[in-house]
């Protein structure tokens, strides 16, 4: 480190988006700090703070390539490992009960539980000399300068040991702890603007059990998803996770919300628009019970329209925006904020906080359309629809159905949905001409019939 920016950073944080962060941090920074209120070093567990950690997860496309540039090698460690990795378009995917036409995109995603990706990528960050995990710790709040105009620091405790609060001075700090973050309290209590919070209500639950995998259960494939739509509101996301795991997340919305009881989740299966789900699983060995994770709604917070902020102080990654989980986006959207804070601090001094918070509003702006434009299809779901969702939510189905006989459509599908194109790919002349033309002909082709699996 030539000309370090500064001489201590705090992440505020110590999960995926706090430890990419503190890795990018590390390469700028003296002393890089991560506060985390949990156990996290060697846990290959879900934390109490991270409840959502047990179910599926995928990492796709925009996020596996930026990792991969991180750390070098991870990936062949997690596949030594036993974690799969394949092709994006090369799973099975049903949007309204209806199979797409596989493809191979070259478009890697993984399919490991998020706790192993998590401790993986901690190891990692921990490794490097400037860089100090502050475990079991909580944070009691920031640290401004006399007039408020910065932070300096923040205040922790530690929840072992005699438990007396202590100061760390920062140059930075960085909070990256997810929805429940409190910078917009902390501003208001500094004298700033609150950012304005856009919510989604979407009313989704998982449920989630772990199976003993069987080869026949997945037949060469890496998972099996069949995507809920206001035709079939019941999904899943059933893969492999591991050399002898697989996983069954069972997802429902607007209040219909999987059970956790073992027969109640079975019967939940056997209800989604394809059979082979519950077929694999029925008489498959559990390893775990049936868990539930809520999440009432999608929130986006605005902190790119404030006028002010304090210098010394970033937001990224869940803290602001937690987006409906269904579409995969949360890891590979934070990771792509992280590369824009490396690009900032490249300039050689600590970043300004506007025009960085302007670009993570820049990086949210398409996924979050995406995913609240998909989510405004299901006609209980509150929300403005406009013109433009009504028209593009009418152009995807017309995408989706071209992509049931045309691997070229779902190529360019799974494209923006693993955040390597904007969306406005799809509408291109010639996949527009390949859209219309084989979306005709898919809807003269009767849908895949809906049966329960005996």
């Amino acid at each position: 480190m030539a000309n370090p920016v500064g001489d201590r950073a705090v992440v505020l944080g110590g999960s995926i988006a706090g430890s990419l962060t503190a890795r990018v941090l590390s390469e700028f920074y003296r002393e890089v700090v991560v506060v985390e209120r949990d156990a996290a070093l060697g846990v290959r567990e879900p934390r109490r703070g991270t409840p959502h950690t047990e179910h599926a997860h995928g990492l796709h496309a925009r996020g596996y390539l930026i990792l991969d540039e991180l750390f070098p090698g991870l990936f062949d460690e997690l596949i030594a490992a036993g974690a799969p990795v394949g092709d994006l378009g090369e799973m099975r995917w049903f949007f309204n009960g209806r199979e797409l036409r596989p493809a191979r995109t070259g478009l890697r995603s993984v399919t490991a539980l998020r706790p192993v990706l998590e401790e993986r990528v901690r190891a990692r960050v921990a490794a490097a000399s400037n860089v100090t995990y502050l475990e079991r710790t909580d944070i009691l709040g920031l640290v401004p300068a006399a007039d408020n105009s910065a932070v300096t620091g923040v205040r922790v405790q530690g929840r072992d040991g005699d438990g007396t609060p202590r100061l760390l001075d920062a140059d930075l700090v960085v909070d990256a702890t997810g929805r429940g973050s409190r910078t917009p309290a902390w501003l208001a209590e500094l004298g700033y603007q609150r950012p304005a919070e856009e919510r989604m209500r979407i009313g989704l639950a998982y449920t989630t059990r772990l199976y003993r995998k069987r080869p026949e259960m997945f037949d060469g494939v890496q998972s099996i998803n069949p995507v809920s739509s206001p035709q079939h509101p019941r999904g899943a996301f059933f893969g492999q996770v591991g050399e002898q795991e697989c996983i069954l997340s069972l997802t429902g919305m607007l209040g219909d919300h999987p059970p956790t009881d073992p027969d109640g989740f079975l019967e939940f299966a056997r209800s989604l628009p394809i059979p082979e789900i519950y077929a694999a699983v029925r008489d498959a060995e559990p390893l775990t019970d049936p868990v539930c994770f809520k999440f009432p709604a999608s929130v986006r917070r605005h902190y790119e329209r404030l006028s002010d902020f304090p210098a010394g102080l970033l937001v990224l990654g869940d803290a602001v925006c937690s987006f409906n989980p269904v579409y995969g986006q949360g890891m590979s959207v934070a990771a792509q904020e992280v590369m824009a804070l490396r690009t900032h601090l490249a300039r050689g001094r600590r970043p300004e906080p506007l025009p960085f918070l302007r670009d993570v509003g820049r990086i949210v702006d398409a996924p979050w359309e995406v995913s609240t434009s998909g989510d405004l299809e299901f006609p209980e779901v509150e929300g403005t629809r406009s013109l433009k969702v009504r028209m593009g939510n009418a152009y995807v189905a017309r995408v989706q159905a071209a992509a049931t006989r045309d691997p070229a459509v779902t190529e360019a599908f799974m494209r923006v949905a693993g955040l390597m194109d904007p969306p406005t790919a799809l509408m291109r002349p010639r996949m527009l001409a390949r859209v219309l033309r084989q979306s005709r002909n898919a809807a003269a082709v009767p849908d895949r019939p809906v049966r329960a699996a005996a």
